[in-house]
């Protein structure tokens, strides 16, 4: 079994529970946590595609494509915590995978509103929130020097965490809420990182109590 600490990752989520019982026959074959994290991004990359086309009826398609994404999203990290194979590597590529999707997914959005005759802007903000998910992500990566341990720690109560958030994507793009989605996720995400870069640096320079 990985030394890598299992207490970093999130895992006792609705989502995660709900999740569970697919992965569990899964943890005795030759199917790995990287497997899983393969398809989330594939996926993702499939439903930002859709959304990319400003058709309503791929709208709803990519819609059904980002909820298996996601669900692959927790889906990987159960696998690895049930079957011992958690690793650094693995985690990072989780990392990656969700910051690439997830960014795709916004900018295949603003495409497709442009293209369905919104204003050019929304390809602009589309790209900013990408930039603002990939920025996210890359401090994500420092938490291990920050002492977080929990999603608790950023937040996450009743058991939802902050990244279960990206589950209000499919249902504003299934209901034709493309534009105000943008419009809010970009200036919430402006905030949300610039929050979190200050207490992630706040949290770097404050000498550790003896």
């Amino acid at each position: 079994m990985s030394t890598y600490s299992e207490a970093i990752i999130s895992h006792n989520t609705w989502v995660h529970r709900s999740v569970r019982w697919a992965v569990r026959p899964l943890v005795d074959t030759r199917v790995v946590p990287n497997h899983l994290t393969t398809l989330r991004l594939l996926t993702g990359l499939g439903a930002a595609t859709a959304f990319a086309t400003g058709e309503m009826a791929w709208q709803i398609a990519g819609a059904a494509i980002l909820v298996v994404s996601l669900c692959h999203d927790r889906a990987d990290g159960e696998l690895a915590r049930l079957s011992g194979k958690m690793s650094k590597g693995g985690h990072i590529y989780d990392l990656i995978s969700d910051g690439v999707s997830n960014a795709a997914v916004f900018i295949g959005i603003g495409i497709g509103l442009s293209l369905s005759g919104s204003s050019g802007w929304m390809i602009v903000l589309g790209f900013i929130f990408g930039v603002l998910v990939a920025v996210a992500e890359i401090l994500v990566m420092r938490l291990d020097s920050t002492g977080v341990r929990s999603s608790a720690d950023l937040g996450g109560k009743w058991g939802f965490d902050p990244d279960d958030g990206m589950f209000v994507v499919p249902i504003a793009m299934a209901f034709g809420w493309a534009e105000p989605l943008l419009i809010v996720a970009a200036i919430g995400a402006s905030a949300a990182v610039a929050v979190f870069a200050i207490w992630w640096i706040r949290r770097r320079v404050t000498p550790t109590a003896s």
